[in-house]
């Protein structure tokens, strides 16, 4: 068993910097109580899949490629008519990270992959679901640093979303402030 001493960049400042400005800024009582970042999930919604089965098998590839970590297909659940869609058959693709990768992701996505999009002035801070965690839309998988432009099928967008353990969302988005998101600042 090697003894692995790497640690990535935001869960060193996770440990030395953000438990205790967070602590400070909402009156914590205790260090348990500081919201932590429980999990990232990337994933596709993938329409055109019902027509071509490979786009879900290029989309898991990518996933993989951005993440490091195996991705997984997405079904239906049920017949949608409308969408020409039968229950069972592949839709998306997913990933889902957790301690160091989900770190290691986080570095690479604030400081390579979001200053890539065009025209980027910050992410909108409207994507909180009122529980403490926020959802990003990506338009564009071609920001990722670790995707070759020239093997691209398809541009496709995905969604990623932060789990934090945060009771309110002004908390989560302290947290992801601090581990570097860039919100819009208000223009109010």
């Amino acid at each position: 068993m090697s003894t692995n001493t790497y640690t990535p960049r935001p869960q060193l400042k996770y440990k030395e910097e953000i438990v205790s400005a967070l602590k400070e800024e909402f009156s914590y009582t205790s260090v348990m109580q500081v919201p932590k970042l429980q999990k990232i999930v990337i994933s596709q919604g993938l329409g055109a899949a019902t027509a071509d089965k490979k786009i879900v098998d290029y989309a898991i590839e990518e996933l993989e490629l951005i993440t490091g970590q195996k991705a997984v297909g997405t079904i239906s659940k049920k017949d949608e008519a409308a969408f020409k869609l039968r229950k069972g058959m592949p839709i998306g693709a997913k990933v889902t990270l957790r301690g160091t990768k989900m770190y290691e992701f986080l570095d690479r996505l604030v400081s390579s992959s979001l200053p890539r999009i065009r025209d980027f002035n910050g992410i909108s801070a409207k994507g909180f679901d009122g529980r403490g965690n926020y959802n990003l839309g990506i338009t564009e998988q071609i920001i990722f640093p670790e995707i070759n432009i020239d093997k691209v099928k398809k541009i496709q967008g995905m969604d990623i979303t932060f789990v934090t353990s945060a009771n309110t969302d002004k908390e989560a988005k302290a947290l992801l402030e601090k581990f570097g998101l860039p919100f819009k600042k208000d223009t109010k």
